[in-house]
């Protein structure tokens, strides 16, 4: 059993005091986080000074004693308290080369959420309560929590297209996967969401295409409406409902596909794909968009994680595509609209599913060896090994289901 913190995900439905309440929340959440990054900037502009989270809190407790922002005593604390510790984490991921530095949130395009502790909300018989309410939230109990498990947190949010939903975070117990010698390597594709080294290929179900007409016709009558009038809010909902959908059955899809590859083997071998740069083709940034491989390999590493299974990461410069998963001759060049090619050892090969298998194997070579044990091939440009050195077992994380 692996001990994990574990996000539980619901829709609701608040009456309208309710709403009333979380919407001035996320306004003043956002207005919280916005001025302190300001003052933070302004006080390494003008004086090269960092100023810590508890600096910004004292701040905010300067703020509320102000007739300008006395508003901000109205809503609970702890969601303005909690926005401030994410503002440092932002601040700790920029000086540490992991984030970009932090921006503004903005009311049209910012997510609106508040995030609760455990002294700003009450749990009691499956109810739960937030602060600066009197009746618990109607809570559409889509799976139950784990048996005897309470939330240590909440987050409430609203999305694009005006969907309530709030996310419990529990302490749960996942159960090792059943034991399995088998072996996969995914090869990730457009037409074929994923190829893999059994020799099956996943068709992409291009959720996004399958919608498109539908939301650009909802896109053009947008554009139509003046700024600024309700048919505009209307149009605008209209299109969130539609992207929404989109959303909804491409991480569906993916959570299934991606639950039964490693339910089903012990190892999975993937290749490190630079999604972002791939997004610089102007011809197929649209359907790589629709592919969501980022969301799959995450996916793919906290589930690893959860059962007790190895996930490997080959090397993006690792040539699988042009390499003969029987010979290991490597062929100079083979454009992409070849989707079948003929090794001069006369195998035959699916591109997608040949790819696979090269990534299996050297992926496998690198969890058995330690090194860079792999069939023949010609140095990279960049003088990097073809695998990452060592079995990369997935960190464990906190993803809402």
């Amino acid at each position: 059993m692996t001990q994990i913190k574990r996000a539980f995900k619901y829709r609701f439905y608040p009456t309208d005091e309710q709403a009333a309440e979380l919407s001035r929340t996320f306004g003043c959440v956002r207005l919280v986080y916005n001025k302190a990054l300001e003052e933070r900037t302004a006080a390494w502009n003008s004086e090269r000074l960092r100023m810590s989270y508890g600096q910004s809190s004292a701040r905010l407790t300067e703020w509320k004693k102000t007739a300008e922002f006395a508003f901000l005593c109205e809503v609970s604390s702890v969601p303005l308290q909690q926005t401030l510790r994410h503002l440092q984490t932002a601040f700790t991921n920029f000086f540490a080369g992991r984030a970009r530095y932090p921006r503004l949130k903005t009311r049209k395009r910012s997510r609106a959420t508040a995030e609760y502790t455990r002294s700003a909300f009450t749990w009691r018989n499956g109810h739960l309560t937030l602060a600066k309410m009197t009746t618990p939230l109607d809570i559409r109990w889509s799976r139950p929590l784990p048996v005897g498990a309470g939330p240590t947190t909440v987050t409430v949010s609203r999305d694009r297209a005006g969907r309530w939903f709030v996310s419990m975070l529990c302490d749960d117990a996942i159960a090792s996967g059943t034991d399995t010698d088998l072996s996969v390597g995914v090869d990730m594709g457009i037409t074929s969401l994923v190829a893999l080294s059994t020799g099956e290929k996943i068709p992409n179900p291009r959720h996004e295409r399958r919608d498109r007409a539908r939301l650009a016709r909802a896109q053009r009558e947008l554009a139509r409406k003046a700024k600024g009038s309700r048919n505009r809010d209307k149009c605008r909902h209209k299109v969130a409902r539609i992207h929404a959908r989109i959303t909804d059955r491409r991480r569906d899809f993916l959570h299934k596909l991606t639950t039964r590859l490693v339910r089903e083997n012990q190892t999975v071998v993937i290749e490190d794909l630079a999604v972002r740069n791939l997004l610089k083709n102007g011809t197929l940034a649209r359907a790589i968009s629709d592919a969501s491989w980022a969301e799959l390999r995450s996916m793919l590493e906290y589930k690893c994680a959860w059962y007790g299974r190895d996930l490997i990461v080959v090397d993006r410069w690792f040539p699988s595509s042009k390499m003969c998963s029987v010979c290991g001759a490597l062929t100079a060049k083979i454009p992409l609209h070849v989707r079948t090619w003929t090794c001069r050892c006369g195998a035959t090969h699916d591109r997608d599913v040949n790819a696979a298998r090269n990534t299996l194997a050297a992926g496998l070579a690198v969890a058995a060896c330690g090194a860079d044990v792999r069939p023949q091939r010609e140095p990279s440009r960049t003088g990097r090994s073809a695998t990452k050195q060592e079995t990369q077992r997935a960190t464990a994380g906190i993803h809402c289901l």
